[in-house]
């Protein structure tokens, strides 16, 4: 049954630590699934969160360490000694303990990693540590299933049963060659289907063996997997060694990731933060943007201020400046965020800048000349004819310029290695604004002749 962390619940537990009620923590949290005890602790104060956390059996208590919030995660092991965070690192995922372990400030890591008993586990984190972290050697694990193809039926599964002592999860065996080159996958049914000692090499399959090497950008990572519906990829190294294997979790956080920055970026917040982030943090991320708002409207001011003549003459056309900023800046993010998408998908390799362009001005001629149909309609209502043209012309003019700049900049900030989520936020809307004004005004002042 899923578990739903309800007020009264957390009222509850608040004071049974309170009352050092071991026995009602142990029976209505320890049990609780690892991602719902992590969820619980991050709502905890730094004493509470620590209570609950020692109260946890080994095993459990380093699976929620990795499903912890990274700030709590950071206070909980600034209380506990060196020690102790080896005990925790022994019983996680290679990928998951050199994850945990580059948390800790530099002259940290090497004592802890002094003190992890199992060698062989410490010597595989120290080789995670060397990938940078958004790699996918950074983000694989060195636990998987291997098989040398000379090996008969009989020695693979002896070797395959000690193996597993170590794997969690078993999606993929993979064979070598004698240099540890990746050939290739066994199917567990061939495998149990046949004969003792029947050869790996008649039995393993290579064609449309998918991996990927250990420099791989995370998101292409992603892109790869969801791609060929996989739930792991074998990794290797430049020699075509098999050096380790990324499992469907560990990408379904980099999408998450990659979506919350698109969306944060989009938003005009300038880097990662979480609800949870002290004030000062929040609002390093959103100044930037917002100084990029502040210079938009000051340029919008002067703007405005270069034609405060006519408007003087023809006041009315100041009733629909913010209609006109408005529909430009919103015209232009909906251009921009599907071309972000396309990016993002990796959908623009066969596509070409003109052709996306083309689309777009289209799309633009179809929805500028209904509103401005609608817009002149209204507007004569409430005006002259003449104001019904200006108004119903800057509209048009400016939809289709939002539309083709929408589309171009995102383009050109892919091509140019830059983010294009980026041309979804207060860049786009600001740069659309100011010039959407410009060019409403402009042909005020030529209709009506200023």
């Amino acid at each position: 049954m899923r578990f739903e962390l309800t007020k009264e619940f957390f009222e509850t537990l608040q004071g049974a630590i309170s009352a050092d009620d071991v026995a009602w923590i142990k029976e209505n949290v320890c049990e609780l699934h690892e991602a719902d005890i992590a969820a619980i602790i991050d709502e905890l104060e730094e004493q509470g969160a620590e209570y609950l956390y020692r109260l946890l059996d080994e095993d459990t208590k380093s699976e929620v360490l990795v499903e912890l919030e990274e700030d709590v995660r950071e206070r909980l092991l600034q209380s506990f000694s060196n020690k102790e965070i080896a005990d925790q690192l022994e019983n996680l995922d290679s990928d998951d303990a050199a994850d945990v372990i580059a948390e800790l400030p530099p002259n940290q890591v090497e004592e802890v990693i002094g003190l992890i008993e199992d060698s062989e586990a410490a010597e595989e984190i120290v080789d995670l540590l060397s990938y940078a972290e958004d790699t996918a050697g950074g983000m694989m694990q060195k636990e998987f299933m291997k098989v040398r193809m000379e090996w008969p039926v009989n020695r693979c599964v002896l070797e395959l049963r000690k193996q597993a002592e170590e794997v969690e999860k078993v999606f993929t065996i993979y064979v070598v060659d004698e240099q540890d080159k990746l050939v290739g996958f066994l199917s567990l049914k061939r495998l149990l289907f046949a004969k003792p000692n029947a050869p790996i090499a008649d039995l393993y399959q290579n064609k449309n063996m998918i991996s990927v090497k250990t420099g791989v950008d995370d998101e292409e990572v992603a892109k790869v997997m969801e791609k060929y519906d996989l739930v792991s990829v074998p990794v290797v190294d430049l020699q075509g060694k098999l050096v380790g294997r990324i499992t469907i979790d560990d990408v379904v956080d980099v999408i998450k990731e990659e979506a919350d920055k698109d969306f944060q970026m989009a938003s005009g917040i300038s880097e990662k933060v979480e609800s949870s982030a002290t004030v000062w943090r929040i609002s390093r991320a959103r100044i930037p943007w917002l100084l990029i708002g502040l210079l938009g409207g000051i340029l919008g001011a002067q703007v405005i201020s270069g034609f405060e003549g006519g408007i003087s003459k023809v006041p009315e056309l100041a009733f629909f400046i913010p209609l006109i900023a408005a529909m430009g800046g919103n015209v232009g993010v909906q251009s921009a965020a599907i071309v972000v998408q396309s990016l993002a998908k990796g959908n623009d390799q066969f596509g070409s800048i003109w052709k996306k362009i083309r689309k777009e001005t289209l799309v633009g001629v179809i929805n500028g000349l209904l509103l401005s149909i609608i817009i002149y309609a209204i507007t004569l209502i409430f005006g002259t004819p003449t104001l019904g043209l200006v108004v119903s012309i800057s509209l048009f003019t400016v939809i289709m310029f939002a539309a083709v700049f929408g589309t171009l900049i995102p383009l050109l900030l892919d091509k140019y290695k830059v983010d294009p989520a980026l041309a979804t936020g207060p860049f786009i809307t600001t740069i659309n604004d100011v010039l959407g004004l410009f060019i409403y005004l402009t042909i005020g002042m030529l209709l009506y002749g200023l």
